[in-house]
């Protein structure tokens, strides 16, 4: 899910970005089961002035964990956890420039959340973190973690402390609690703007919709005289856009093609993909997708790469479907 492209940029992008405004240079991705494909659209990390290395988790053993087996890479340097499918508007620069000043053992960045009880939750005392909460039960407060901490080497010997969970896996609240157990300075940081954990598919729309509201009015493919393109609309070099309606805010992605289609608002078309005699909106289309002929408009939708959809004139009137793991299909009634 690192991968999916939000404003038609891969989720992960953003967080790189953001740790290199900061004027972080060396990053460790730590990757399991799907390193091949994260290797792939990384690289070396050279686009963005940064190096890359890969350190291999050979199973999904927690955030905790993730930290254990980076100590050879990390050393005793101070450094940043940003959890790849995140996403921050404001970056953390500040954040890590606080963190540099104050040198405390580990600092965490908090969110105010109307549901609490499906956080992890940190209760202040003074300006200090002093007890964390797994999803209470019981409310303690409204500030959320997200995922982007700071640590010093302190942690290396919380990490090496603690038990697994319930789930079998070493949980960074639980280590971030050994800090304080131990008396050592765990300093909040309360995000300022938006931040969105693209888990689900709710969330990677709303994403979407935040990124693409920053758009600036762009518009270098090809779009015929009986098309029309309103608002903050970025059609990519290469697109071709014919007999269509584009309402903006959206993307078109390079090699596109839209014919006599519409693409209504916060919706983010990826590169080589066919939307014709369609109606779209308020939706993802991942690269090489292709829909065809639907009777009704497509909305709130993640459509994969390469999928295709299209509309058959044949009698019985039937559904048919080829889906993978974990899909969910809405049919009207």
């Amino acid at each position: 899910k690192q991968l999916v492209p939000v404003a038609n940029k891969p989720v992960l992008f953003y967080g790189i970005e953001a740790i290199a405004e900061a004027g972080i240079t060396d990053i460790g991705i730590v990757v399991g089961d799907t390193q091949a494909e994260i290797r792939a659209a990384v690289g070396d990390g050279s686009r963005w002035g940064v190096t890359v290395q890969y350190i291999e988790q050979d199973a999904p053993r927690g955030l905790a964990h993730a930290v254990k087996i980076s100590r050879d890479y990390i050393g005793n340097e101070p450094f940043v956890m940003y959890l790849g499918d995140n996403l921050l508007n404001k970056g953390i620069t500040q954040f890590v420039r606080e963190f540099e000043a104050q040198k405390p053992a580990a600092q965490i960045l908090l969110t105010r959340v109307p549901d609490p009880q499906m956080f992890g939750v940190a209760q202040l005392e003074n300006g200090k973190v002093v007890r964390l909460v797994e999803k209470p039960k019981e409310p303690i407060g409204d500030l959320a973690l997200v995922g982007v901490y700071m640590f010093g080497p302190d942690v290396f010997e919380s990490v090496n402390r603690i038990t697994p969970s319930v789930r079998n896996e070493l949980e960074i609240t639980d280590a971030i609690q050994d800090l304080i157990d131990r008396g050592l300075t765990v300093r909040p940081h309360i995000v300022e703007g938006w931040w969105k954990d693209t888990g689900k598919l709710e969330d990677m729309l709303e994403a979407n919709r935040l990124i693409l509201d920053t758009l600036e009015r762009r518009i270098e493919g090809d779009v015929d005289a009986e098309s029309r393109v309103e608002g903050q609309v970025v059609i990519e070099k290469g697109a071709v856009v014919e007999r269509s309606i584009i309402r903006g805010p959206a993307i078109i992605g390079h090699g596109a093609r839209i014919v006599h289609a519409y693409v209504g608002p916060f919706t983010s078309i990826g590169n080589e993909v066919e939307i014709k005699d369609t109606e779209v909106e308020h939706s993802i289309v991942l690269e090489g997708a292709c829909l065809r002929d639907l009777a009704n408009r497509v909305i709130d939708s993640l459509i994969g790469r390469n999928v295709r959809i299209w509309r058959e004139p044949v009698k019985p009137s039937a559904y048919r479907f080829m889906l993978g793991d974990n899909s969910e299909v809405g049919i009207r009634w």
